[in-house]
């Protein structure tokens, strides 16, 4: 099976928070990357971001100058056909089976078959996704983490009937970027979300019960457990919205009593309240 494991430039689908900061890494790294979403006006706000970003990056003396000047460089706008360029896709839109379906059918009809497509997806089975897109010998999971130009952890996540040529490629390019590569068999959450939901959920459950006020909680495990960050901040950085799904996903998959959603958590994302990216969450962030 011929693959392309000289990865120049890159095709990001989906530019929502995971999509740009997956884009800002790739072009931190030299490579050319093309950004596309269906949403119109998605990917000029994408690329505002990213600016804002490197430009933070830079007045924090974390990247010069001519290097920020040189990753916006690396950025264009691109449309689905022009993805015929690409030498690896990694996919970040939404969520769901059926946008995922249509999109890779898409793909199809441009991207060159021995391209790699790599899916961002933090709970959908890969071997799932792999089926659906023609070709899963060269299907992986390249699971980021928020804030993707930030976090070390690359989530490998290979299904059942990914190449072994293909997660090498995959691995040995996160190592490039300068992440640290972690391989998981394709299971319901993988291991991340398995582990992270349950940990959410059950604060989010002391949260409801009165145990102690969100600040308490997430303070008990920043200074109790050596957690970087408490679970329902984390909550809110990863988006309730996405925890809820993810949450179904396992409920589905895994069992439904250990792994169902609290309902405060769907009362939250009902009224709109879904975290840092709405202003509202457990905490507020609209003066931020």
């Amino acid at each position: 099976m011929d693959i392309r494991t000289n990865i120049k430039t890159v095709g990001v689908i989906g530019t929502g928070t995971m999509g740009s900061g997956i884009a800002q890494t790739f072009a931190q790294s030299g490579r050319s990357v093309l950004l596309y979403d269906a949403l119109p006006g998605a990917v000029d706000k994408a690329l505002a971001g990213i600016n804002k970003s490197l430009d933070k990056f830079v007045e924090k003396q974390k990247l010069s100058a001519a290097d920020a000047d040189a990753t916006k460089k690396n950025l264009k706008p691109a449309a689905l056909d022009d993805m015929a360029r690409v030498d690896l896709v990694v996919e970040a839109v939404f969520e769901d089976v059926n946008v995922k379906r249509e999109l890779y059918q898409q793909l199809a009809r441009s991207v060159a078959p021995d391209v790699i497509l790599a899916s961002n997806t933090s709970s959908i089975s890969i071997s799932q996704l792999g089926a659906l897109s023609g070709r899963p010998a060269q299907f992986i999971g390249m699971h980021f983490f928020n804030p993707v130009p930030l976090m070390k952890l690359v989530e490998i996540v290979v299904g059942l009937r990914t190449a072994e040529p293909v997660a090498d490629t995959i691995a040995n390019l996160a190592k490039e970027l300068g992440k640290t590569p972690l391989r998981v068999k394709d299971h319901p959450g993988f291991v991340s979300n398995r582990v992270l939901m349950p940990l959410i959920n059950e604060a989010i459950a002391c949260h409801a019960e009165g145990v102690a006020d969100a600040g308490t909680i997430d303070e008990i495990m920043k200074l109790g457990m050596a957690h970087t960050m408490g679970p329902l901040a984390t909550a809110d950085l990863i988006g309730l919205d996405v925890c809820l799904h993810i949450m179904e996903v396992l409920r589905r998959d895994l069992g439904p009593d250990k792994y169902a959603p609290h309902p405060v958590l769907r009362t939250m994302v009902h009224a709109g309240f879904l975290g840092r990216k709405s202003g509202r969450g457990f905490f507020d962030y609209s003066q931020k």
